[in-house]
């Protein structure tokens, strides 16, 4: 058996952010290994914290807008 793919996902906290707390508000479930980072704005998304993710063991990225 293989181990679940572990998903960083960068939100812009005025859009996606707000989806994704909405969705936790309706009670609809997402993976546990997909983790949301909060970014005041997607353009805040520096290539260096894309490369740290996936040194740390990151399988993918997800950038919401």
């Amino acid at each position: 058996m293989t181990a679940p793919l572990q998903i960083v996902a960068y939100a812009c906290e005025h859009c996606a952010y707000n989806a994704a707390d909405l969705a936790g508000g309706l009670r609809m479930q997402y993976p546990p290994t997909i983790k949301i980072v909060l970014l005041p704005c997607t353009g805040r998304l520096d290539v260096i914290m894309v490369l740290h993710a996936l040194e740390e063991g990151a399988d993918g990225i997800m950038v919401a807008g």
